[in-house]
């Protein structure tokens, strides 16, 4: 369960993210009354999976799934261009995650 909780609350952490951008600097009043409402679920979903799982782990994978999410949403949506050093950079952190996942007897399966 607690990676279902995990799941919504990167989801929504993108997709906030993205209203963040569309908010122009919280000059558009929908785009960022839809971000303060996605980042305000996206936290209570987070709070939701820590009675699952331990911080430290919750926290690396929401983060990481969170930054390579955000990174495909600015380049095919948003149509941004990420050069090579960032793609190196983004693909060690989703290493990361995957060692965290595999490896790890803290995290919980």
């Amino acid at each position: 369960m607690g990676y279902v909780y995990l799941m919504f609350a990167i989801l929504l952490e993108v997709f906030g993210s993205s209203m963040l951008l569309k908010s122009e600097g919280f000059t558009k009043l929908k785009p960022t009354a839809l971000m303060v409402v996605a980042f305000v679920c996206a936290f209570y979903c987070l709070s939701k999976c820590l009675k699952f799982m331990p911080l430290s782990i919750a926290y690396a994978l929401w983060a990481g799934i969170g930054l390579v999410l955000t990174a495909l949403v600015s380049v095919f949506v948003f149509k941004q261009r990420l050069d090579l050093p960032a793609i190196i950079g983004i693909a060690f952190i989703l290493i990361g995650v995957l060692i965290i996942n595999l490896c790890s007897k803290t995290a919980t399966h």
